[in-house]
């Protein structure tokens, strides 16, 4: 069992109930933020509430700021790729990761796909972070309600989603067609590479490449900042149309 901190992370694992949260600590004598939607959520979820003392859940959180709210919580559970497909409507949107190791990116990556309107995240089975406490911490939440499927082979996972009407869209900062020149209103799967970029192997599998144009010194952007550029991007045209 792990623990989950934060007043917001708290309430959107209850709502989400992707992790089965067993019990929350609250901290006594302390002002919490949110306090009546945390018990309506505890309340619709049927979880037990247990007051403590603020330094029994400082120990519990490592020493890091819990905001005085605390959630015992069972392993999170990686979708099936169906699973993923399945709750997709029409005009589907998908990210896969190709690599992605750092946990903080993963959860940052998860936190935008939802935002931005994504209906899941495929990681490989190998070379990925998996869905970890700072996973949660770093998704603000999000984890509860977006599945993340995990997959054996990545490329043949590509070859799958091609037969069933996907376009494939990577992102490299070497590509001479800007991410801005595709059309993402068709069902659409965006790929990313890791901190090292893409393998050469997932690159082929593409239907398209591109890249984020960039000024200055450094031209290349954190992977879960690069991929809410192009998400949102794909949001825009799907609302223009």
């Amino acid at each position: 069992m792990s623990v989950i901190y934060g007043v917001n992370p708290v309430i959107e694992a209850m709502r989400g109930r992707k992790r089965p949260v067993e019990r929350i600590g609250i901290a006594l004598g302390v002002r919490i933020a949110r306090y009546d939607e945390l018990m309506r959520e505890a309340k619709a979820a049927r979880v037990a509430i247990v007051r403590q003392p603020t330094t029994a859940l400082d120990r519990a959180a490592g020493g890091r700021n819990h905001q005085g709210v605390i959630a015992w919580v069972g392993a999170a559970r990686f979708a099936s790729l169906a699973e993923v497909v399945a709750r997709m409507p029409e005009r589907r949107l998908a990210v896969l990761l190709d690599g992605v190791e750092d946990p903080h990116n993963l959860g940052a990556i998860i936190r935008t796909a939802l935002a931005a309107g994504a209906h899941g995240v495929v990681i490989p089975e190998r070379r990925a972070a998996g869905l970890t406490d700072t996973v949660a911490r770093s998704s603000a939440g999000a984890l509860a309600h977006l599945p993340v499927a995990k997959v054996t082979n990545l490329a043949r996972t590509m070859e799958e989603l091609k037969e069933a009407g996907y376009w494939l869209v990577g992102l490299d900062e070497h590509a001479d067609k800007r991410y801005t020149e595709v059309d993402y209103t068709s069902p659409t799967a965006i790929v990313m590479g890791g901190e090292d970029g893409m393998h050469e192997l997932t690159r082929k599998r593409c239907d398209f490449v591109v890249s984020l144009p960039t000024t200055g010194p450094v031209k290349s952007l954190n992977v879960s900042v690069a991929t809410g550029v192009v998400l949102f991007e794909a949001l825009r045209q799907r609302q223009k149309r």
